[in-house]
Parts: structure tokens; C-alpha cells; sequence
């Protein structure tokens, strides 16, 4: 018989017995953790546990099991003398059960339970995977992440440094006396960076709106509104390929500080880079395959060295000169239009990824940051960087625009970009101009990609590994 039909029949013979294979609630006093930790504490001790059953043995007079709950498995033992014991002989692995007994400790000397009485609280349907083989199937695994969390332990070790990690970034930018906000998914105008958003359609005001591509246009509104040190977890959404660095739906911390500039940020993010290290792993250096990555000592770079030390090139502003260089190193240049952007490109492919050390990388050409002022020191480049961590891109930050004619006459380029195809031109936002218009103070912000940070800190090989339920095809 198909094994979730014996379960079926299980269930229906249950309810004719009288017993709710499926309970309201158990008073779950301990865990796992706690008392494996604390013997001495428990010996003897009656106890109160719930879990999953995840081994078990049943033999003639008593029987063994193991029973999993948040915090790890702990083994219990039951013997014939309790009531309702031809109900245990009849349980299957991934049944949820409740318990209570004494702690005691087995002649092999395993921490266990001896249970005085237990009760089924949830009949599983569906067989676990096979114990000795786990959930190995990549696919099966990010598809159906409960079944992963319940079967592969150091998958749950990975998500719980990862709200460590967060935990962490939140400390520290309180600690810097940041408020933390909260801003629209939802908008009518999206904006704050280049990218393809998500299209609706709000029904009841008839109209188009855009799940957000960045929450930065809003977080400098609040600037305008005499905040000065902000900050936000912003689960941020656009319509991008999907690879091992990139979902449609992500997380980032994007921080706004009025007074400051993309110097200041630098030091910001070197601190908290620092500290998050530390809170998340006890230590500021990280290895990464054959790299150890050192968190407490990141590096400074300016963009044309980048592109020369790791690229071999050297930059150049002339537009054909550009394209010409891009085409001797196989370089796709397809919708770039600017020396700048040119450069960019030949950047992205050839130099980025040799870059391994947390490294920031500065002064890009103006070209890539619209909302970003320009160089003092040479307009072809903008006041702005990227922390390249590992090869890839962990975030950035820039010295906000906040010329509102300046900003304007860059979007009217935008929009004509957009009317020619470009499908990741900005738009037009007549309300965040009429902000700027009341005026902005000088100000700087910073983005970290959470995805991509826990990636680095917990080793991980794709933001699949570190998003509880990363976006997948249709079965």
C-alpha cells in the first residue's frame, strides 16, 4: 500500500478511537537544548517536551526515539506501563508528539526522557526522506525549504547567523544614533536606481503602481523632513535574471545621514563591516575557499587603479577610444552609450572579479550614478563607491544630488533612454524634485545587500543557500 495512504487509514482509525490526530495547542515547558545542556540541573527532573519524531524504535515492552524540536533532538524512551503505549507502537517517523517524564541518563550514557505519558499532536502524511541519505536534491531543497530545515541541521545554522547578522547591523547603527524608519513598497513612481521594476495595478484608484527597486527616494524625503541619521531593512524588488547572486526579491540596508559625505560613509561602512563580523562570527576574518577575508581591514581603491591594477587598462574618456578597447577584450558594450559607462563595462568583466579582499573601490565614472553629485576634484568621475567583497558587489554609496535642476535635467536623459528601450532607465519624480526644491542638506547614504552579506560571513555558494524561500520556476 502507497505510504501516505497507510498514513490515511492510520488517521481515520485514530478518529474512530476518539483521538485528534491533529491537536489545538501542549504546554511545552523545555527544550532540547536546555536539557542536554544542563543535566545535572534536569536529572531526575520531570519535564514537559514536544517535537517531531525523527528516529524510532519500537520493540515488544518499550521503545526509543528521537524527538526534534527548534533547538536540536533529544532521545526518549517508553515502555508498556504508559497508558496509551499500543498508540506509540502505531506512530511513523515525522509525527509530532508531546511528552513528559523524568531526565535520566541510559547505560550508554545518552541524555534521554523516560516518559510517563505523551500525546499525538500532529499525524504527518507524508514520509520524511530516508535518514541516511538526507535531502540532498538542491532543487527539493530551495522548492521546499521546511523539509530542508527539518532534515539538514547546518541549513538552520546558516539562517540563524543570518538574524544574527541583521540583529547586529541594527545595534550598531542604533548605537550611532540612527532611527530606524519604515518606507513604501508600494509607489507610484519607482526610483532610486537603475533596474526593470515589477508592474500592478491598484484597483480602486484605477491605477499603475511599482513594487519598490530601492527605498532610497523616500528615505531622502525624510532627510527633507529634518531627519538627519536614518536607516532601513528594505525588501527590495526587480525584474532581473535569477543566478547565485541575484533574486527578483532581496534585502538591503540602506542607511541616510544628513552633513555627511561619501567619505564619512566610508568610515560607516568599514565600522560596521567590522562589528557585524564580530557580533555574527567572534572574529573579523572569514574564510572563503581558499580566502581568508579580513573584515577589520578593508582596502581603498580608486576606480581608474582598479581598472588598471586588476584589468590592465588604462581609463580613457573618449567615447570610439573606449569601444575600441572593449572590442579587443571581448567585452560586451550593447546599450552603452559613454566613455564612462564603456569603462564600466570592462570593469565589471575583467577586473571585479579578481578582487577579493573587502575592498572599497571609488570614484566611478559619473555616467553610472545619476542621483550622485560629481568628483570636486574631476567631473568625469562622481563622489561615489561600491564594496566589492570576494569579486562581487556587497554595496554601495555616493554623495546625494540634491540640485534639483541638476537632478532634473539627468532624469529628462533618463526618460529618453526609456522611450529608446531601456528598460532599467530612471524615471521622472516630480514629488521627490519638489522635495529637493524645499531643500536637502548635504547628504550621504549607504546600501548592503543582507543576501549577499550572510553569503560571505556563513560561506554559502548562492543567495538560494540564505533566502528561506529564494523565487523558482514553476513545478
Amino acid at each position: 500500500m502507497d505510504l501516505m495512504e497507510e498514513r490515511k487509514r492510520k488517521i481515520k482509525e485514530l478518529k474512530e478511537r476518539g483521538i485528534n490526530p491533529y491537536e489545538y495547542n501542549f504546554n511545552k515547558k523545555n527544550n532540547s537544548k536546555k536539557i542536554l545542556d544542563n543535566f545535572s540541573k534536569f536529572k531526575g527532573k520531570n519535564v514537559s517536551m514536544a517535537g517531531r519524531i525523527m528516529t524510532l524504535r519500537v520493540m515488544g515492552g518499550s521503545s526509543f526515539s528521537h524527538i526534534q524540536d527548534y533547538y536540536g533532538q533529544i532521545q526518549i524512551f517508553i515502555t508498556k506501563n504508559v497508558k496509551n503505549y499500543d498508540l506509540f507502537k502505531k506512530l511513523d517517523i515525522g509525527d509530532i508528539i508531546g511528552v513528559n517524564g523524568k531526565v535520566f541518563k541510559t547505560k550508554r550514557g545518552e541524555i534521554s526522557i523516560n516518559v510517563d505519558n505523551f500525546q499525538l499532536l500532529t499525524k504527518s502524511l507524508r514520509p520524511l526522506p530516508d535518514k541516511w541519505h538526507g535531502l540532498k536534491d538542491k532543487e527539493i531543497r530551495y522548492r521546499q525549504r521546511y523539509i530542508d530545515l527539518i532534515m539538514n541541521k547546518d541549513v538552520k545554522k546558516v539562517f540563524l547567523k543570518r538574524a544574527k547578522i541583521i540583529s547586529a547591523i541594527r545595534e550598531f547603527l542604533i548605537k550611532k544614533g540612527y532611527t530606524e524608519v519604515e518606507t513604501p513598497i508600494l509607489q507610484p513612481v519607482y526610483g532610486g536606481t537603475s533596474a526593470r521594476p515589477f508592474e500592478s495595478k491598484l484597483n480602486a484608484l484605477n491605477m499603475k503602481v511599482y513594487m519598490r527597486v530601492s527605498n532610497e527616494m523616500y528615505l531622502k524625503r525624510l532627510i527633507v523632513g529634518s531627519y538627519e541619521k536614518i536607516f532601513e531593512f528594505s525588501p527590495d524588488f526587480r525584474n532581473e535574471g535569477v543566478d547565485k547572486t541575484h533574486n527578483p526579491e532581496f534585502t538591503q540596508v540602506e542607511t541616510m545621514t544628513a552633513y555627511n559625505d561619501y567619505k564619512d560613509s566610508m568610515k560607516l561602512t568599514e565600522g560596521l563591516l567590522k562589528y557585524v563580523a564580530e557580533k555574527a562570527l567572534g572574529k573579523t576574518k572569514v574564510k572563503i575557499g581558499n580566502n581568508t577575508l579580513d573584515f577589520g581591514n578593508i582596502k581603498r581603491i580608486k576606480f581608474v587603479d582598479a581598472l588598471k591594477k586588476y584589468a590592465g587598462v588604462d581609463y580613457v574618456d573618449d567615447l570610439n577610444e573606449a569601444k575600441k578597447i572593449a572590442r579587443k577584450l571581448n567585452v560586451d558594450i550593447k546599450g552603452h552609450d559613454s566613455a564612462g559607462s564603456v569603462m564600466v563595462a570592462i570593469y565589471e568583466t575583467l577586473a571585479q572579479e579578481k578582487i577579493i579582499q573587502p575592498t572599497i573601490v571609488y570614484d566611478y565614472p559619473k555616467e553610472e550614478y545619476v542621483l550622485a553629485k560629481v568628483s570636486r576634484k574631476d567631473d568625469k568621475f562622481a563622489e561615489a563607491f561600491e564594496i566589492i567583497v570576494n569579486g562581487m558587489e556587497l554595496g554601495l554609496s555616493y554623495c546625494e544630488e540634491n540640485d534639483p535642476e541638476k537632478l532634473r535635467k539627468h532624469w529628462k536623459e533618463q526618460e529618453k533612454m526609456l522611450k529608446k528601450g531601456d528598460l532599467e532607465a530612471q524615471r521622472m519624480d516630480e514629488d521627490f524634485l519638489r522635495a529637493l526644491e524645499y531643500g536637502m542638506p548635504p547628504t550621504s547614504g549607504i546600501g548592503i545587500g543582507i543576501d549577499r552579506l550572510t553569503m560571505l560571513l556563513t560561506d554559502s555558494k548562492s543567495l538560494r543557500d540564505v533566502i528561506f524561500f529564494p523565487f523558482m520556476r514553476p513545478e
